[in-house]
């Protein structure tokens, strides 16, 4: 699986670096209980079939609990994008959060150059995020975070490399605490997904889905 590079933030204002995790993950057997069943939520939530999840060990200072999720979109033997979700949980609550948990995520993509070039791309990617979790009807406050675009050019002995572009989307929410305290994480885990699939342009997954904009294939996505 391709693992997401790049650091996360809790960042309620910008995406600021924060060291990875260093192997250690957080005993959920020992956390709070709106901690542990939030982490069972996401543990059962169902995915679409083209995007592969695995667990990952999370950050180790950005909150006292975290839990932390790979994905990768793929289609046959290729990666189209790549992803994480941490989920973090601050049972004192966090003044920035203004909640006791907080969704991170980073996601990244490569792009046709001519859409890469479009103005409004980040704006776009923006909504795909928002957008995502307004169709499943999740309830989220204090969003943030960052589009990036990038390209590549080469040269010398990869000169015969075509250039490259890539988006990449940095951001965190705080999502809505249910009356037991834990928020629908499963359901958080959905939107993500299907944002992570919009950007690896894949069709939409259902019939409500259908307006969706979607990122035009890649022409020569990553092999696995």
């Amino acid at each position: 699986m391709a693992a997401a590079q790049g650091r996360l933030s809790d960042g309620a204002g910008g995406m600021d670096d924060e060291k990875e995790g260093d192997g250690r993950e957080n005993r959920t057997d020992q956390a709070p209980l709106p901690f542990r069943a939030a982490v069972e939520a996401l543990k059962a939530a169902r995915v679409r079939p083209q995007v592969e999840i695995e667990q990952v060990p999370p950050p180790q200072r950005l909150a006292p609990f975290a839990y932390a999720l790979e994905a990768t979109v793929v289609d046959g033997e290729q990666d189209l994008a790549d992803g994480r979700l941490v989920l973090l949980h601050d049972p004192a609550g966090h003044d920035a959060w203004r909640g006791t948990f907080r969704l991170v995520t980073l996601v990244r993509a490569e792009l046709e150059p001519e859409m890469a070039a479009d103005p409004l791309l980040p704006e776009v990617c923006w909504s795909w995020l928002t957008g995502a979790l307004q169709a499943r009807g999740l309830s989220y406050g204090e969003p943030s975070g960052t589009v990036t675009r990038a390209s590549s050019h080469y040269f010398g002995g990869l000169s015969a490399r075509p250039a490259a572009s890539q988006i990449e989307i940095r951001a965190s929410w705080t999502p809505l605490e249910s009356l037991g305290g834990a928020p629908d994480t499963g359901a958080h885990l959905g939107s993500w997904c299907d944002l992570l699939a919009q950007v690896a342009g894949l069709p939409p997954a259902g019939p409500g889905d259908a307006s969706v904009v979607t990122l035009p294939q890649r022409r020569d996505p990553q092999s696995r």
